[in-house]
């Protein structure tokens, strides 16, 4: 049976979602919230707790800029749906550091001159913590190589590298 655009356009509609309740635990507090099914981790960060140090770059995970931690793995939070990630520890730039004091890429950042805009570096952050914490980079081209998903339109991308490096050889920065 064929059917016309009149038939289509008459059809009930679908039925829309309701809210699902999600917990997560961000930069070491606890937050309940009540989440579309289609909300990203990143929009949840950033519109509904008002964390806005994590950066929506492309919306479509080529940039990096939304890059966070969860479960001490490097994610991009535009591609993760935050309702799959009920019960998750995430750590956002908001969250590197402890006490008053930087996270040590943050001061290594700092002493490598490692950002212009500093639009991309919360991502390059976050993505520079995890890819320490996976131990799979065991020199310069390894670490230039794995964090070839976080974009520097400004072209610190060699600072970057330089910041990272310090860190991982232990430069004061520990």
């Amino acid at each position: 049976m064929d059917h016309t655009i009149e038939d289509i356009r008459e059809a009930p509609p679908l039925p829309l979602a309701d809210p699902i309740p999600v917990s997560f635990t961000i930069n070491r507090k606890l937050y309940q919230l009540r989440l579309m099914p289609w909300v990203t981790l990143l929009d949840a960060l950033r519109e509904y707790l008002h964390l806005s140090g994590t950066k929506k770059g492309c919306d479509l995970g080529q940039c990096g800029a939304c890059t966070v931690i969860v479960n001490n793995k490097r994610i991009k939070s535009c591609l993760t749906l935050a309702v799959m990630k009920n019960g998750a520890e995430i750590t956002t730039i908001e969250g590197v550091a402890e006490g008053s004091g930087l996270h040590p890429l943050q001061q290594a950042f700092i002493d490598h001159d490692a950002f212009q805009c500093g639009y991309c570096t919360p991502g390059q952050i976050c993505s520079a913590i995890g890819l320490l914490k996976e131990n799979k980079a065991r020199n310069r081209e390894d670490v230039k190589e794995l964090m070839s998903g976080n974009l520097c339109r400004c072209g610190a991308n060699s600072n970057i590298i330089d910041a990272i490096m310090s860190v991982k050889e232990g430069e004061g920065h520990e």
